[in-house]
């Protein structure tokens, strides 16, 4: 039986293992941060959400209600830069665009820094044990070095609503 070589490159091609780009492997290792997390210490519907890796880009959006009211949103990316480097995208509410970019890529955490930021300057994510998420975002502020704790758990994301 002879073979066109045409189909025989195609066969070859196909058993060749895809290489995914960069930017995707690097986004990718952040997949433990998607799905949804509620507040431990806020109100109901206060917490993130993001959105699993796709495109280069894990995207999210957070909330903060008090008094059964949204007082705080923010909406978050993270993607590669043009150099290359992964980055931290915030835009809270009332306030301008901020771009951090990774200074630490661990199994289960991240950090982010802009050292030109007012604050914060660092934008830090650790999972924990038992679903649960530590985010944290620290910096100087008036020339003291300022830190504030947001503690959630993983909850199914239909659940990430005011009750």
């Amino acid at each position: 039986m002879r073979y066109a070589p045409a189909a025989i490159a195609s066969v070859f091609l196909a058993c060749l293992p895809t290489v995914a780009p960069a930017q995707e492997s690097q986004i990718s290792a952040l997949s433990w941060l998607a799905g949804c997390w509620a507040s431990e210490s806020g109100e109901p519907g206060s917490g993130e959400h993001w959105m699993p890796p796709a495109g280069g880009t894990m995207l999210g959006a957070a909330r903060t209600v008090r008094g059964g009211e949204t007082v705080e949103h923010e909406f978050l990316q993270i993607r590669q830069d043009s150099a290359g480097k992964l980055v931290y995208v915030a835009l809270p509410s009332r306030q301008k665009e901020t771009t951090f970019t990774a200074t630490s890529v661990a199994e289960n955490s991240v950090t982010f820094e802009n050292a030109q930021h007012d604050f914060p300057q660092r934008v830090i994510y650790k999972a924990l044990p038992g679903n649960r998420l530590a985010a944290r975002i620290e910096g100087l502020r008036n020339g003291a070095l300022r830190g504030i704790d947001f503690n959630m758990k993983r909850i199914p994301c239909e659940s990430l609503v005011s009750k």
